[in-house]
């Protein structure tokens, strides 16, 4: 056995004759192609002409576009008109409301000038009244003249402390009446009863209530001059005044009449009490 018996051949195998001539043919038709493409030249490469035509959308978009104006058209005029009608309501509730604060005005101020010419009626009427009372006063007793010498001696009959209190309270006779008044020219009753009487050092209650019952009750057929007259119930008097004699007295009678002296027949007193 031979020492390379064992050794594989490094030769090629050989291939087929069909196979060689096979490639052989077709290798030479590439090279004839080449080859006949190379003789005659580069070719001519033609321009493509050919439109391609897109899809038309603008239509569409346009009918899109225009009713979106539209309805943004007429948001707006939505909005407008209601900021017009907003507009006026704000200026009519505001025309209305001035309206109504003048009519408030008109009508306060017309009642208070229907309230001042009650005021001025009811004033005049009771000037009346006292005015014919005053005439029916003076026909009653004969004259105004033998009446001042009744007063003039009445009060000319009070002594000591009393004629002190009457010819004070007599010296504010023409003064002002005011409610709450304690002088020294402006009074109410109750005022004047307690400032005639403090001259002598008589402090009295304030009111007529209280004073109505500060001395001892005295019947009115037994007055004397410096006496406390009273009306309404004692201890609930609405008015007080002096007794001055002579059938008089004084006292801080209203806002019409002042501090008059009258006769106890002008407003009969309801009782009378004695301080001095």
């Amino acid at each position: 056995m031979s020492h390379t018996a064992h050794i594989p051949s490094h030769r090629k195998p050989r291939r087929s004759a069909s196979k060689t001539a096979l490639r052989a043919g077709v290798a030479g038709g590439v090279l004839s192609t080449i080859a006949v493409a190379g003789a005659a030249g580069p070719a001519q490469a033609e321009p493509v002409t050919q439109t391609i035509e897109m899809p038309t959308i603008t239509a569409g978009l346009s009918t899109s576009v225009a009713a979106s104006a539209q309805a943004t058209q007429a948001v707006a005029l939505d909005l407008e008109t209601q900021a017009t009608e907003d507009a006026a309501a704000a200026t009519a509730a505001k025309t209305a409301k001035k309206a109504k604060a003048e009519a408030v005005r008109k009508a306060e101020a017309r009642n208070k000038a229907e309230a001042a010419a009650e005021a001025k009626a009811q004033e005049a009427a009771e000037r009346a009244s006292r005015s014919a009372e005053r005439t029916t006063l003076s026909a009653s007793t004969g004259s105004s003249d033998s009446a001042s010498s009744s007063s003039s001696s009445s009060s000319s009959s009070a002594t000591g402390s009393a004629a002190s209190v009457v010819a004070f309270a007599q010296s504010q006779v023409g003064d002002a009446y005011v409610s709450g008044g304690t002088g020294p020219n402006s009074w109410d009753c109750s005022g004047l009863v307690q400032a005639a009487f403090r001259t002598v050092g008589v402090d009295l209650p304030r009111v007529s209530q209280s004073q109505s019952t500060a001395g001892t009750q005295v019947s009115l057929d037994n007055l004397q001059p410096g006496d406390i007259l009273y009306w309404g119930g004692a201890g609930s008097a609405y008015h007080v005044g002096i007794y001055v004699g002579g059938g008089q007295f004084v006292g801080a009678q209203n806002s019409s009449t002042g501090v008059v002296q009258k006769s106890l027949d002008y407003d009969p007193p309801s009782g009378a009490v004695r301080v001095l």
